[in-house]
């Protein structure tokens, strides 16, 4: 199963694809909501088990690409990562895990794979 990261910010998404990939998971990184989408909806998106999307981007912000997700019937967890505690009101009614940034590594990694394995659960 793989991890959709989704972050308009190169080196913020390099970084935690390595983090992640060092821990075992595999990730495939989008660097808007409107690619993101397109991926998931592709025949690749069938892997995807989990989303972690930043939440300020250009062309699609994340509360903008969740509500399409979920408006597309996409149920997989999704992570939403914000410098902006505030932010997480945007996200009312669309069932994701807000935390605001800088969110550490080792939390990050046993989020996901928490999130990962319940979702394999939960299509099983």
């Amino acid at each position: 199963m793989n991890i959709l990261l989704v972050d308009d910010d190169a080196i913020q998404a390099s970084t935690r694809q390595a983090i992640l990939e060092r821990a075992g998971l595999s990730v495939d990184v989008a660097t808007n909501g409107r690619d993101a989408l397109s991926f998931v909806q592709s025949p690749d998106g069938y892997s995807v088990s989990l989303v972690i999307t930043d939440h300020l981007m250009p062309v699609m912000n994340g509360p903008e690409f969740v509500r399409s997700l979920r408006e597309s019937g996409y149920k997989f967890p999704v992570v939403v990562l914000s410098g902006y505690a505030d932010a997480e009101e945007s996200y009312d009614s669309l069932e994701v895990v807000f935390r605001v940034k800088p969110f550490p590594p080792d939390q990050l990694i046993a989020l996901a794979q928490y999130l990962v394995g319940n979702s394999e659960r939960r299509t099983a």
